[in-house]
């Protein structure tokens, strides 16, 4: 395995990248899929149980992984946007080296990691990212989101301290709406995988609903989780992303991960 930490362009965001190592004698190791995890946090900090442990769960499953180290309050939008954009950008330039494949690179993000990851899916063709990044848009388009109980609107159903850490408290509706994610989907949205608790009180899981009602409607293939029970952070739900209370351990959420391994296998872009 390849491990190293690269500082990226925009101010105070690095990539860890895990590139598994090649092999002749293992055909898939000539050129594997990435998955780029932003962690959550609420844009104002990098939770650590939605990076390392997650990469490491994914390069378990044949996956390269990089983890998104991204700008926080009082960065606002779109700085941790252009990161990401660029992280897509930087790993699709070096697919040959690490042996990536070029046409299967995707963006996982955890509640506000989430909304990173699926403004990356929503913006990586509007002209204000182009003009931010210097990037080439297909450069910077993700073939695939997971988004996992992820922030997503801005309107009655915000999770109010993302929206107040991305754009500042004072904020108003109009603006709010310019990053509601639901509002901004169209057919060249790339297909998603979504997964929420019906329970969760921090992100409402009327957050995964409206954006797979817009991927509907704008006819983008995706697959939707919902769970009856578990709060939010889960992380993998299992003991392994067990937080210093205990609380994020919910074995009935734990099969996300497989349910999203198989559709990365399975959905072609």
């Amino acid at each position: 395995m390849k491990h190293e930490r690269i500082a990226l362009t925009c101010p105070g965001a690095f990539l860890d990248t895990y590139f598994l190592s090649a092999s002749k004698e293992l055909k898939r190791s000539m050129c594997r899929p990435a998955v780029i995890v932003c962690p959550g946090g609420g844009y104002a900090y990098v939770a650590d149980g939605e990076a390392e442990p997650i990469a490491m769960a994914l390069c378990g499953r044949g996956f390269h992984a990089c983890v998104l180290r991204y700008p926080c309050a009082p960065a606002r939008f779109p700085a941790a946007l252009c990161a990401l954009a660029e992280a897509v950008a930087w790993v699709r330039a070096g697919a040959a080296e690490n042996h990536v494949d070029p046409r299967q690179i995707s963006v996982c993000g955890f509640s506000a990691g989430g909304h990173l990851a699926g403004s990356l899916g929503v913006f990586w063709n509007a002209p204000f990212l182009a003009a931010e990044t210097g990037l080439v848009p297909q450069d910077m388009r993700p073939d695939k989101m997971v988004l996992c109980y992820p922030v997503i609107t801005g309107g009655e159903f915000a999770h109010k301290g993302s929206f107040d850490n991305l754009l500042g408290a004072d904020a108003d509706a109009a603006r709010r709406a310019e990053v509601s994610l639901e509002q901004h989907v169209t057919a060249n949205t790339p297909p998603a995988f979504l997964w929420h608790t019906w329970t969760d009180r921090a992100a409402l899981v009327e957050n995964t609903m409206l954006f797979a009602m817009a991927l509907r409607r704008a006819g983008v293939p995706f697959e939707s989780h919902i769970y009856s029970v578990g709060g939010h952070g889960l992380c993998l739900a299992t003991r392994e992303t067990e937080n210093m209370t205990g609380d994020n351990v919910q074995k009935e959420c734990a099969g996300w991960f497989d349910l999203m391994v198989s559709w990365l296998e399975r959905e072609k872009n």
